[in-house]
């Protein structure tokens, strides 16, 4: 059995504010947390989104990693979120300014999905499972 119990996927951002704004508009809610140097989005009993500013981050990475900051830009990571109105989720990305990666397509894993980037670059894909 496993024993981790809630999941915070933390993104390092350039910056904070603009970043908490992308999110709050594309998850349409408002942070359960946000001080200086993070933001905290509740997505369910399990799991949360955090923002942490490149800067903060670096003071904890750096030297042995190299800084945050070379990595704008460059997809990080991917939010692979199952919604159930793929359509609905894909209106409001591009109503939030995401930056349209992929439209929705049905991939060959079974899957319907768009996918977007925020404005660091982090990928963000809305999915449905395919209809038989």
């Amino acid at each position: 059995m496993a024993s981790q119990k809630f999941l915070e996927t933390i993104l390092y951002v350039n910056n904070q504010e603009k970043s908490r704004a992308f999110y709050q508009k594309i998850l349409r809610q408002k942070p359960d947390l946000d001080v200086p140097g993070m933001t905290e989005f509740t997505l369910s009993e399990f799991s949360k989104i955090g923002l942490m500013p490149n800067k903060g981050m670096a003071e904890i990475l750096t030297p042995p990693m190299p800084h945050p900051d070379l990595a704008n830009g460059v997809p990080r990571c991917e939010l692979y979120f199952y919604v159930e109105n793929i359509q609905f989720e894909f209106d409001n990305a591009i109503a939030s300014d995401a930056q349209l990666i992929s439209p929705i397509t049905d991939r060959d894993w079974g899957d319907k999905v768009c996918y977007f980037a925020d404005p660091d670059g982090h990928i963000i894909a809305f999915a449905q499972k395919q209809s038989p």
